[in-house]
This record gives structure tokens, C-alpha cells and sequence, in this order.
């Protein structure tokens, strides 16, 4: 493990001569390194961020989030949330979903039953990295980047605001990147899971590891995983199957290779598309029981991803470090689905459409495949230099991407006289004699990125941040090819109160291409725009209990919303607009960690408005206020048993909804959803833990639109772990 050097003055000893090489380049003379300080602190940490040593906590010690430099998340000026293993396993956060459903300042929308987007601040979360590599979210396909599997993670990195210092293009709302799990151990150790719960959901998990050499310089790692489960909505199955494995080696004392693989495969039977219809002709709601689906037996929705990764990290004696990762990736899609999307005629129960005349379709089916594809490259060095007496620390690197979306569909639309009346309809509708697929979408993007940082010790208490990326971006589509050039910079003041609190302010800049088109089939100019924040942060007990607040402005211009048409001539494709003047502000809260050593809790409250340039609400059926709490305590006169639970609030969310009878307004009022979860130590061994969630079981609804999702009703799961 590398020893990484941390303090809260004049730290980061040394300089290395590729920081000679780096720092020749710069408009300065550096100065010979002094000695390692009395307040350096050496934290033993793993290759990416945090602890090396196995915790309890919910807390993570370092992170590179936020600007790729090693950091204890006070020293990071942006608001950063970090959910550790031990917190998903509490929690059963068994997918990257449940993880953002429960983190701080992020709000789901649900689209059906398998399709789910995440939004932060008010805006789309398209941009999720693994080990730091970024994978750009295509909202149109939905491949289910937020269903891989907890299981292969050490922990989930989200850094909400505009992150183009790490990302380069994206939305500012948040990065989420996920820290695989590794070779750590240099004994044989493992860990099986088997669980049971509501709806003859099974799960089973086994994670193995061991040195492939006696020294243990050669070690491996392999998890495996099966999970098979119905649902509250009738008809739907849900079958899991992943495989991971890795291999990490120490080259030398100074040099490591890790080299894996990921597979998951997820097949699904009759999946939703889209929700219930919500109105009927006369503006009431139209009644529904919960398990209520539209999906016919014959759809399916079949994923596979398969991942190859490897990197390679030379440290130096100086505490330079120079990392350089790749991947390549495949997710495939092969769905066919039904939706209904119109007013149902209460009199009668036939649909009626949402466009009137003009469009008499009430819904549709759709026969669709593809593949995602992606190889990126990432080279970049840190480490500390010194400059006019005091020593700071740099990080510069590239990055290249190449990103290739296909993508081929059958369509076939549903009149009000196809469907019969919707009161007869349970499942029952024909399936499609498809036709020859047709392309609908080939996009082959490009991103190659240059970028910098450093960290320049001002003063003893004040450090200020300072950095720029370089994006080339460019695509070639069906229709247009597109290129586009920005640099993105970035800056962030940290002055330190105490031994405890510190202050921040920081400013980025906003770029985002985009990939929705105009009614013309053009598509839209890039997101630009600003993004502003500031904040005070604390840490407790070595980092194992930190706090935040942060309040923050985000400005954007060109920001494509939806004009509730479809393009003409494409399948169903929804048209765009062009906006100006959106601007979202709030403030967030967050406490994470241990409150004392039996003790551990996160907390975290956000507030924000987001409106356009006329002052009307932006994507107002995403709820402005947010609370989510989740907390373990271990009993100290019985120690074997531990207790805990949580609740996850939100206030009221709306949206209005023209049709050819009137404008509706969808409306969800606040509600909050309690959890519940034990766990028993029966040996050193072995445990049984479990869980219950949605406690009073809530109804409520998930999508806010014209159709309506219910939000899963109380169920429970009971899981026996054991390790050795």
C-alpha cells in the first residue's frame, strides 16, 4: 500500500524529478524539498482513497474525489458523500440505485419498473465513473448504469455540483463513480451470503480471496453472485447473474498491475413500460391496486455488461505517483415492451390520446436492441513540490474516450380501438409482428482531455486549489457530425478555523453537449453555464465522523427541455428546446460517521429552488426538500446484536400535464418511509441480519407524470453471512 502524506499545515514532503519535469513547465523556480514536517501525518491508504485497514465505520479517511488529488473530504471544496461498504451492507444497498436513493441531496424519477434517473440540484445525473473513468449516460436507451451490483464495490464516491476538473463535460448536478473492490489480503478469507425476502426474492453471494504466491506479492479475488425475485407488480420477474474477478500484483515494492473482469447479466420478464394511465377524460384519477402492471407475459428486457479493466501505478521514493488505467466495455440490450399512454373514458374505459386528433395513439410496443461500447485511457501523475519555502501539492494528466451508442427498434403504435377498453386489459394484448429492426440511433463520441491541478499551501490555515481541463469532444451521428472545444476551469479557497473546521468557497464552469434534438432533428448547442459554492466542513476523530454545509448557485444557459412533441419521422423520439437563464440554488447539510465507537449515523437535508429565466419552477415534479437519515448502534452491554434503521422524507412534487380535455396537474405530497434493520453476531463467523423497509407501508407515487408508478410497498429480507 502507498504511504499517503496528509496534513493540516505545511505538508507533502519532497520533490520527485517528475515533478522537477512538471513544474519546469510552469512560470516559477521551485526550491530544494525541506523535511518531512512534525505535523505530516503518513495514512496508510489504498490505491484510489481511503483506509486500507477493514472498517465499521461509515466514513471513508481520504478520497480523490472532486480533483484527483488525496485529499480528507474537509480539504475538498465541493460537497462530497461517500457510502461505504459497511453502510450497504446495513442498509441492503444491493445496487447502485438503492445507493443514490439514500444518499444525500439525490432524487430519483422512475420511468417503469427497470428504468430509473437520478438528479441532483435539479438536474440529470448522466455522467457515472468506475475507478474514476467516466461513462456519459444515454437517457433515450437506459441501459441501467444505476443496476450494477454493490457486491464488486468497496464504496460509492458522489461529488454533487459541476465536476468539469474530473469529468470534463456534465451536467451540474453530480458524478457518482464506484471504487471496485480488490485484492487486499494476504490470507485466504472470504465471506457467503444467502438471503431471503418478499416477493421469493433469493440472493446468494460468495466473495473470495487469497495470495497466489507465498510472499503474497501475487493475490487474487473473485466474487460471485445469483439473485432471482418477483415484485408487488403482477407478472414480473427479475434474474441476476454476476461474476468479478481481479488480480493484483506488486511488481515491485513501488510498482503494482491489477487486471479484472465484470460480467452481470440481467434478464427480466414482463417489465413495465412507462406506469398506469393517471386521468381519466374528466380530470379524476383512475383507481389502481398496487400490483397493477400494463406489461403483457410475452416482454422481456435481457442486459449484459462485460468489463475488462487493468492499472498500472508507480509510486515514487519522493511520494510522486503515476497512474495510468484502462478499460473496455460492452452493455448490450434486447427488449420487447408495451406501453399505454393516454386518458382512459370512464364511461366507456376506452383510451383516448394525449395529442387528440391529430394523434390518435394511445400507446405502443417496441422491439428494441443495441450495444454500448467503451474504451478510455487515463494517465496521471500527483504528488508534492516546493515553491518559495512551502510545499504544495500537483496533479496533472489526459484522458481519451471513445464511446460508440447503436442502436436498432421495431415500433408499432396502439390505437384507442386496438386496445379495446381498458377496463377488459390485464396483460392481454397480442404481441407485435415485428418488423425488419431499423437503425434509430449509431453515435460514435470522442473525448480526449488534458488536464491540471495544484493545491498551493497560501499560508498555514489557507490552501487554495487551482486547475483547468481541456475538452475535444465530438460526435458523429446518424444525421450530423459535431465538434466541440472547452476549457473547463475550476478554483477553490480552503481556510482552516481550527484543528477541526474549515471554510471553502469554489467556481466551476458548466459544459455539457448534448445528444436531444430540436423538433428539426438538429441537435441542440452545449450546456453552458456557472457553478458556485460555499461551505464549512468538519472533521472528528481522525476523519471518522465529518460534517458539512454548503450553499451553492448554478446558472445555465441552452439547457435542453422537452416541447411534448415527437420529432416527425422518428420512432416515438421526443422533441427538444432550447433554454436560457435556468438557474438552481439551495443549501445541503450532511453528518457521516461515527458518533461514538458503538455509534453510527448519516444524516443529510438539501434545500433548493430551481427555476427558468420567466421564473417558473424547473422540473418542479422533483422534490426541493430532502431528509435522509440512516443509523446503526451497536449495544454495548450486548455486543453481538446491533440495531438500527432510518427515514427518507421528501415534500410535495407536481406537474402539470396538457391534454386535449385541459391542463392536469400530477401531484405527489410529502411522505416520508421508514426503515428497520438487525443484526445478531451468533460467533465470529457468523451473522443473521434483517431488514425492513417501508415500515407503515406508504403508498406513493414514483413518476409524476402522466402515468403513475407506485413506489415498492413494505417487504422485508433475512440474510445469514458467513465469514472465515
Amino acid at each position: 500500500m502507498p504511504l499517503v502524506c496528509h496534513t493540516r499545515k505545511n505538508a507533502l514532503p519532497h520533490r520527485s524529478l517528475l515533478a522537477m519535469c512538471i513544474c519546469a513547465a510552469l512560470p516559477v523556480s521551485t526550491a530544494l524539498a525541506a523535511p518531512q514536517s512534525e505535523d505530516t501525518v503518513l495514512v496508510e491508504a489504498s490505491a484510489d482513497s481511503g483506509p486500507a485497514e477493514e472498517s465499521q465505520d461509515y466514513s471513508v479517511k481520504t478520497t480523490a474525489a472532486g480533483t484527483k488529488m488525496l485529499l480528507v473530504q474537509r480539504d475538498i471544496p465541493q460537497s462530497v458523500s461517500v457510502v461505504s461498504k459497511q453502510r450497504m451492507q446495513d442498509q441492503q444497498l444491493q445496487s447502485l440505485g438503492d445507493v443514490l436513493s439514500n444518499t444525500t441531496g439525490i432524487s430519483a424519477s422512475v420511468a417503469d419498473s427497470d428504468r430509473v434517473s437520478y438528479y441532483s440540484r435539479g438536474f440529470l445525473i448522466d455522467n457515472y465513473m468506475v475507478d474514476g473513468i467516466p461513462t456519459f449516460f444515454e437517457t433515450r436507451w437506459n441501459l441501467g448504469d444505476a443496476l450494477s451490483d454493490t457486491a464488486l464495490l468497496e464504496r460509492v464516491e458522489i461529488v454533487r455540483g459541476a465536476t468539469g476538473l474530473m469529468t470534463g463535460p456534465g451536467n451540474p448536478s453530480a458524478a457518482v463513480n464506484m471504487v471496485r473492490k480488490h485484492a487486499d489480503s494476504r490470507e485466504f478469507t472470504g465471506n457467503v451470503s444467502a438471503e431471503y425476502g418478499s416477493w421469493d426474492k433469493q440472493r446468494y453471494v460468495a466473495d473470495v480471496q487469497s495470495p497466489l504466491t507465498d510472499d503474497g506479492r501475487i493475490r487474487g479475488r473473485m466474487i460471485a453472485g445469483y439473485q432471482n425475485n418477483d415484485s408487488w407488480l403482477d407478472r414480473y420477474n427479475n434474474e441476476k447473474k454476476f461474476f468479478y474477478g481481479v488480480l493484483d500484483v506488486d511488481l515491485t515494492a513501488m510498482t503494482s498491475f491489477s487486471v479484472g473482469y465484470e460480467y452481470q447479466d440481467i434478464n427480466v420478464d414482463s417489465q413495465t413500460w412507462g406506469g398506469l394511465p393517471r386521468w381519466y377524460t374528466d380530470g379524476s384519477l383512475v383507481g389502481h391496486n398496487k400490483h397493477d402492471s400494463t406489461a403483457p407475459n410475452w416482454a422481456y428486457n435481457d442486459k449484459d455488461f462485460n468489463k475488462v479493466f487493468a492499472t498500472l501505478k508507480q509510486r515514487f521514493e519522493n511520494n510522486w505517483e503515476l497512474t495510468l488505467n484502462a478499460t473496455h466495455t460492452e452493455m448490450n440490450l434486447d427488449s420487447k415492451a408495451l406501453y399505454l399512454d393516454g386518458l382512459v373514458d370512464k364511461s366507456t374505459g376506452m383510451m383516448e390520446s394525449y395529442y387528440g386528433a391529430s394523434y390518435p395513439v394511445v400507446g405502443g410496443t417496441g422491439y428494441n436492441t443495441g450495444k454500448r461500447k467503451v474504451d478510455a485511457l487515463d494517465l496521471y501523475a500527483s504528488g508534492p513540490y516546493e515553491l518559495l519555502g512551502r510545499q504544495h501539492q500537483l496533479m496533472v494528466g489526459a484522458n481519451y474516450s471513445k464511446q460508440h451508442n447503436r442502436y436498432l427498434n421495431s415500433w408499432a403504435n396502439i390505437g384507442p380501438d386496438d386496445l379495446g377498453s381498458y377496463y377488459d386489459y390485464n396483460g392481454n394484448f397480442p404481441e407485435t409482428q415485428w418488423g425488419d429492426l431499423a437503425v434509430a440511433q449509431d453515435d460514435k463520441i470522442h473525448i480526449k482531455s488534458a488536464y491540471t491541478a495544484t493545491r498551493i499551501s497560501l499560508a498555514d490555515p489557507l490552501h487554495l486549489i487551482v486547475g483547468a481541463r481541456y475538452t475535444k469532444w465530438s460526435s458523429d451521428t446518424l444525421t450530423q457530425n459535431i465538434e466541440k472545444n472547452n476549457t473547463t476551469p475550476y478554483a477553490g479557497l480552503v481556510f482552516d478555523i481550527n484543528e477541526n473546521w474549515s471554510t471553502y468557497a469554489s467556481y466551476t464552469s458548466v459544459f455539457q453537449p448534448q445528444t436531444v434534438r430540436d423538433i428539426n432533428g438538429k441537435y441542440l448547442s452545449p450546456i453552458t453555464g456557472n457553478n458556485y459554492e460555499l461551505g464549512v466542513k468538519s472533521d472528528w476523530m481522525d476523519s471518522r465522523l465529518t460534517t458539512s454545509l454548503a450553499v451553492f448557485r448554478i446558472e445555465q444557459d441552452n439547457l435542453g427541455v422537452t416541447t411534448g412533441q415527437v420529432i416527425p419521422g422518428s420512432a416515438g423520439e421526443s422533441a427538444y428546446a432550447e433554454a436560457d437563464g435556468t438557474v438552481s440554488k439551495g443549501v445541503e447539510f450532511e453528518v457521516n460517521g461515527a458518533i461514538t465507537d458503538y455509534w453510527q449515523m448519516t444524516v443529510g437535508a438539501t434545500r433548493y429552488v430551481a427555476e427558468d429565466r420567466d421564473g417558473n419552477a424547473f422540473n418542479p415534479n422533483l422534490p426541493r426538500t430532502t431528509v435522509k437519515l440512516f443509523t446503526s448502534y451497536n449495544l454495548p452491554m450486548l455486543q453481538q446484536l446491533t440495531v438500527g434503521g432510518g427515514v427518507n422524507w421528501q415534500n410535495r412534487v407536481y406537474q402539470n400535464v396538457a391534454t386535449p380535455y385541459g391542463t392536469f396537474r400530477a401531484e405527489q405530497g410529502s411522505y416520508a418511509l421508514v426503515d428497520l434493520f438487525g443484526r445478531y453476531q451468533v460467533n465470529k463467523n457468523f451473522a443473521i441480519q434483517a431488514n425492513l423497509n417501508n415500515l407503515f407501508d406508504k403508498e406513493y407515487d414514483t413518476n409524476i407524470e402522466q402515468s403513475y408508478i407506485y413506489g415498492a410497498p413494505r417487504n422485508f429480507s433475512v440474510t445469514a453471512n458467513y465469514s472465515f
